[in-house]
């Protein structure tokens, strides 16, 4: 099953967190298919950044800047936009971050969602939405197999504890409110997601390109950790099949749902590494011997539900996502139109 760009023509959305890495690549791919795209999130969070180096907001319909837990103005923000479709995106998304700031996570990732939630249900217009969370979600055990949607959510960081919460949250509001009111809401949970335009700290493929253009070595964490490595488009795909599924379904979808790489691409943090090495060899890189916060050693998501029910499958193995992140980084370097270049590769991967 493929998008049904036909779908998307017209169709008014509200997007949470189109600033940020994720957010800015689903921009541009409802851009390109004909959405009316309204946004609303806090300023890009790094610089250089994907909004304002591909001009996400170039082809947006509107986009406010403010704060997921100013609740006034979100509410006031989705009346404008009258969407038919929300996604939220918008969070504290870094796992180190989150025992830094705890409070500051759990106020952004569950009272974000809560706040978005209650927006949700005062604004008529909207038929479905999906809240993105992560694979982070589940009570990890450490299993060498994949965690399924029915499995306890949980989480040792605070980072992956609030987005627990904001399942929990999710499937409140669905059952006490949204769903009476005919509103499909369904959350989606991710892996590693890595493409161009991502500068975030403390994520292993920003730090190797930050070591790449700086000329210095490469520190890693936990080289024998095992994540759901994949391109951003790959989930990105799933929440476009699942929303569209939403809208004409109805609350048949509205559950939650996992859009995890291929098994085989669930690889060691030093695996990627050697990867990364044979693409670029004036790469050096060395394990750090400081101690660190605690994080899984192995994660890993069981995606067969999506694969059955809505036809999703990853289509970009984890060496292809790896060149693709490459090739854009270097289009930056070369100070090519990174807009041109982030839509060439969102249309390559529709093919």
């Amino acid at each position: 099953m493929k998008i049904n760009q036909h779908f998307w023509q017209g169709k008014r959305v509200f997007l949470t967190g189109h600033t940020g890495f994720k957010g800015g690549w689903l921009s541009l791919w409802l851009q390109s298919m004909g959405a009316e795209v309204h946004g609303y999130a806090l300023n890009p969070p790094t610089e250089p950044n994907l909004f304002n180096n591909a001009e996400v907001d170039k082809g947006m319909s509107g986009s406010v800047i403010a704060d997921i837990r100013d609740a006034e103005k979100l509410q006031n923000a989705m009346h404008k936009a009258n969407p038919q479709i929300v996604f939220h995106l918008a969070a504290q998304p870094l796992v180190r971050y989150s025992y830094a700031r705890p409070t500051e996570t759990y106020a952004i990732n569950v009272m974000g969602t809560v706040n978005l939630l209650d927006a949700v249900r005062k604004t008529p217009s909207v038929k479905a939405v999906v809240n993105v969370t992560t694979d982070k979600c589940y009570e990890n055990h450490e299993w060498v197999w994949g965690y399924r949607e029915n499995d306890p959510m949980g989480g040792f960081d605070p980072y992956s504890s609030s987005k627990g919460c904001a399942e929990l949250v999710t499937a409140a509001y669905r059952q006490s409110y949204l769903e009476p009111m005919g509103i499909a809401v369904a959350s989606a949970r991710a892996g590693n997601v890595i493409g161009g335009g991502d500068w975030a700290a403390d994520r292993l493929i920003p730090d190797f390109l930050r070591a790449l253009d700086a000329g210095e070595i490469l520190k890693i964490r936990s080289p024998h950790s095992t994540r759901p490595w994949q391109h951003v488009l790959e989930p990105l795909s799933g929440y476009l099949m699942l929303a569209e599924q939403l809208c004409t379904e109805g609350t048949s979808f509205a559950e939650a749902w996992n859009f995890g790489p291929l098994d085989e691409d669930a690889c060691s943090v030093q695996w990627i590494v050697e990867q990364l090495a044979k693409i670029r060899h004036d790469v050096n890189w060395e394990c750090d011997d400081m101690q660190q916060p605690h994080e899984a050693n192995y994660l890993k998501l069981d995606s067969s539900k999506a694969r059955n029910q809505l036809g999703w499958q990853s289509k970009w193995r984890l060496e292809t996502a790896l060149n693709k992140t490459f090739e854009w980084h270097q289009a930056w370097r070369d100070k090519q139109n990174m807009r041109v270049i982030t839509l060439a590769q969102i249309a390559e991967y529709g093919l």
